[in-house]
């Protein structure tokens, strides 16, 4: 509801649904009951409880790693994360088009920041190859699936130069878990790909699991690290225990109703072939992010209005969010969506893109 009149949601990272669930808001609720409405103070002071162990379990053997750590936020998981492995000196290598959290996560920490182009493996081979003969610390870091153009990383070829150049690599896949992948394990697989590959696992709790949050999936060495030395981790309360409970219910339904991921794959399918008879040119994502670049802002803004005009929502997403000159409609799909909403996005922007 948006002033009074009701928009039909086309711009909500809620991608399998369940950020409305009764289940979810029953596991909220009786989280509530037994652990309040708040944890009252940091992890390391008294803010930690039974429901956040288990959750922090439960995340771990979800990716497949040893260990997991819960951070107030994906923002602050991975700038937390990339400051306790980085200092003066080191060495950061991020993709261009990374989310601003990671870059900034880059930049804040100190160490020499190489931006490589986006998803080129090739580009970013040539970087590390400079500094071949450092001995100092090396990390390679890209998001999973990029947020604003909805493509998949090239993670066999970053595991594959993190190897040849002695360099952790971190993949933030907070737009793929839930999304991808057997249970919804996300870009990551944990049956392909082990912590020997991706030593830095970064995942959230508020897109597709409905929740809000963040977890560090990684080894034992690496969460203790950052336990102990991770600022974001360190000074900041707890998440609510009760907030704890209702994620460990999303990820169970989330993980078991696969119906969920074949709804929202099928909502993508429809969404691009009608799009492909309006002439319209999305870019080549197979995710639920389908971006409709415009260019300028202004005409972007317009149809944005347009479609709100015609009780659609999407998001107007314009620089420096995006590139100069890319601003575009960020459309988003949930499996909460019904085909028919999908036909209506479908007339609205027909509708709009004519007038």
């Amino acid at each position: 509801m948006v002033g009074g009149r009701r928009l039909l949601n086309f711009c909500s990272n809620d991608y399998l649904g369940l950020a409305a669930d009764p289940r979810v808001t029953a596991a909220f609720k009786a989280g509530a009951d037994r652990w309040g409405v708040g944890s009252g103070a940091s992890h390391l002071v008294s803010g930690h409880t039974a429901a956040h162990a288990e959750l922090e379990l439960a995340l771990a053997e979800f990716t497949g790693r040893p260990r997991a750590l819960l951070f107030g936020s994906g923002y602050a998981a991975n700038l937390g994360t990339i400051g306790a492995l980085l200092g003066q000196r080191d060495h950061v290598f991020e993709d261009r088009l990374n989310h601003a959290s990671l870059l900034d996560g880059g930049w804040l920490s100190g160490a020499d920041f190489e931006w490589y182009d986006h998803a080129d493996p090739a580009d970013l081979g040539r970087r590390l190859e400079t500094h071949r003969g450092s001995e100092r610390r090396k990390l390679i870091v890209s998001d999973g699936t990029f947020s604003m153009d909805g493509d998949l990383c090239p993670l066999d070829g970053l595991i594959t130069l993190a190897s040849q150049h002695g360099a952790w690599l971190m993949i933030d896949d907070a737009h793929g878990v839930g999304v991808h992948g057997a249970g919804g394990c996300g870009v990551v697989d944990p049956a392909l790909h082990g912590c020997s590959d991706v030593p830095v696992l970064v995942g959230t709790l508020g897109k597709a699991f409905g929740t809000a949050g963040a977890f560090v999936a990684g080894s034992e060495a690496l969460i203790e690290m950052l336990i102990q030395r991770a600022r974001h981790y360190m000074y900041t309360t707890a998440m609510p225990a009760a907030l704890a409970v209702a994620t460990l219910e999303s990820l169970r339904i989330g993980r078991a109703e696969e119906w969920r991921r074949t709804r929202l794959a099928g909502h993508v399918t429809r969404f691009r072939q009608g799009a492909a008879q309006l002439g319209l040119q999305l870019l080549p994502s197979s995710t639920p992010i389908q971006p409709l670049v415009i260019g300028a802002s202004g005409p972007t803004l317009e149809l944005g209005a347009a479609l709100e005009a015609r009780g659609v929502l999407v998001g107007v997403i314009r620089a420096p969010t995006v590139p100069a000159g890319t601003a575009r409609l960020r459309i988003t799909f949930s499996a909460a969506h019904e085909s028919a909403d999908v036909d209506q996005l479908l007339a609205a922007l027909s509708e709009a893109v004519r007038q």
